[in-house]
């Protein structure tokens, strides 16, 4: 017994021994090798200090992310938004304990609520239309150890609109689309995400029923296509996957595009409110594959240009529109980003004068997300949603075309009260993306950029692809979408309103940072006069 007590002494010594000698080596090193390069000033004084503060740098966002930061501190999406987003998508539920977080010192926008609510049986959506999914039950949530969940399937109403008030969009073309949920995937290509990331998505998005996903300008996939889900066909300036070896338009391979039954329309990108330029994707995401798609060279970083070559004014966008339009016979539509209030002046002129344009607007705030794009535009080019809607709403209607186009709105409107405010400015649909993300399993590691996303879902990398598991993960869109359905009909009932859809400015109020309350009619009205002045 004492022969093993000793030999395990002599091992102890060994391994710290070994141990010194290697941090002595080490350090040795750093002083000799820091002490001699020439690209970093503080090594060459302080070789060892000055590895630790680069550590320390190094791990400073998750550190942040995780302790220092509080619950509504971080950005894009602070600790409780992403919960919020995590939870619903989890556990199907989005009830919270004790009090509201928010700052009510603050200014902001707020729901008018009713002395007489809608009663449940008085809310008016589709109560026959059921999804199937699947939800976690927490048991147990130790310290120290994994919680304990159940995962089990779970039957819920769609709560998607009543067949009567269903959203049409081009409802003059040859095959209009008829939507009865407010709320779909925004664009997000094949190549920025990855493969498994478009297979939950379409696959869950399907499940939810009543929705659609945009494929951004990266073309379509068979992954777009997997779930059977509609799809609303993004065509950005170096229309990928409708451009032919020159990178013009393939006006033939447009058409096929069209016929395919899961493509309801097509929306041609203007800008995007991180990027009010074209895309980019870095060489190491474009594999055989997604070059394929995009029908350009694999492993070569791409810029596509910041507009189309096609036409540089209102008319001749909309003869182009138009074209793909009687080409294809399903509607036509564009992604903006509005900069100031004369921003969509002439083209609703135009669309006045002439019958002709779009039959829908996408309208991106500033506050958008990207995979990729610069500082500069993502922080200060083009108006934040709250901004732009009403601009846009108040441009149409001042002449006259309101009606003839649908508004779809983005920028952050991930939660059911943001949706209601949108809806009230006069957006008709909402469109979200890291929401989605985040449903699927995006932790903000803020390296969408990089194909280094550690779970998967940004990338297109085939080993961290792997962390995530359509099976799982599916099920989570359908529970963050039908989640946000739902808390938008309960918002609704409590501004005394039966559908979403009738969400109005007079249901909504803004309170300044002294606690003076405006309401929104009064700040359309004033957007209103600051649009109508204009000759």
């Amino acid at each position: 017994m004492s022969g093993i007590a000793n030999l395990l002494i002599i091992l102890g010594f060994t391994v710290v021994f070994i141990i010194i000698i290697v941090l002595v080596l080490l350090i040795l090193y750093m002083i000799f090798f820091d002490r001699m390069q020439k690209h970093h000033a503080i090594l060459r004084n302080y070789p060892v200090l000055g590895r630790i503060r680069y550590f320390l740098e190094k791990i400073g966002p998750e550190m942040r992310q995780y302790w220092f930061n509080s619950d509504n501190e971080g950005k894009p999406f602070s600790r409780d938004d992403y919960e919020h987003m995590v939870k619903s998508s989890k556990y199907l539920r989005d009830v919270i304990g004790f009090g509201s977080k928010r700052d009510f010192d603050e200014e902001g926008f707020f729901v008018k609520n009713s002395m007489f609510p809608k009663l449940a049986e008085e809310e008016k959506y589709d109560r026959e239309t059921k999804v199937t999914t699947k939800r976690y039950i927490l048991l147990k949530d130790p310290l120290f150890s994994q919680r304990e969940e159940k995962w089990e399937d779970e039957v819920s109403s769609a709560f998607l609109l009543d067949d009567e008030e269903a959203v049409i969009i081009g409802p003059n073309t040859k095959n209009p689309f008829r939507l009865k949920g407010l709320i779909g995937m925004s664009a997000m290509s094949y190549g920025s995400l990855g493969k498994n990331a478009i297979t939950a998505l379409s696959e869950g998005l399907a499940a939810a029923k009543g929705t659609w996903m945009n494929t951004g300008e990266g073309g379509l996939s068979p992954y777009h296509l997997i779930g059977g889900v509609d799809i609303i066909m993004q065509i950005g300036p170096a229309m990928f996957g409708v451009r032919d070896s020159f990178g013009e338009m393939d006006w033939d391979e447009l058409k096929r595009k069209s016929e395919i039954p899961e493509i309801k329309a097509f929306e041609i990108k203007l800008a995007q409110g991180a990027k009010t330029r074209g895309g980019h994707i870095d060489a190491e995401k474009v594999n055989p594959e997604i070059a394929e798609i995009r029908k350009v060279v694999p492993y070569k970083a791409i810029d596509s240009p910041n507009r189309f070559h096609q036409y540089n004014d209102v008319k001749s966008m909309c003869d182009f529109i138009e074209k793909i339009r009687e080409h294809t016979g399903i509607p036509v539509g564009i992604k903006m980003v509005i900069g100031g209030t004369d921003s969509v002046e002439e083209l609703a002129s135009y669309m006045k004068e002439t019958g002709k344009g779009p039959d829908f607007i996408s309208l991106d705030g500033g506050e958008g997300g990207t995979g990729a794009s610069y500082q500069e535009l993502i922080d200060s080019v083009g108006l934040p949603i709250k901004s732009a809607l009403p601009i846009l709403v108040s441009t149409l209607e001042k002449y006259g075309v309101r009606n003839r186009v649908k508004i779809i709105a983005s920028g952050k409107l991930f939660t059911p009260d943001r949706i209601a405010i949108a809806l009230a400015m006069g957006a008709d649909l909402v469109n979200i993306a890291r929401g989605f993300m985040i449903a699927i399993g995006c932790i903000q590691t803020m390296k969408c950029h990089s194909n280094a996303c550690p779970v998967g879902v940004a990338t297109t990398d085939p080993e961290l692809q792997k962390a995530l598991v359509i099976d799982e993960k599916k099920y989570r869109v359908v529970n963050f979408l039908v989640t946000l359905r739902k808390g938008l009909f309960r918002i609704s009932a409590a501004a005394g309103l039966d559908s979403p859809i009738h969400f109005q400015p007079k249901h909504i109020s803004y309170k300044d940072d002294k606690g003076i309350v405006t309401s929104l009619e009064d700040i359309m009205k004033e957007v209103n006069g600051q649009i109508g002045s204009r000759q």
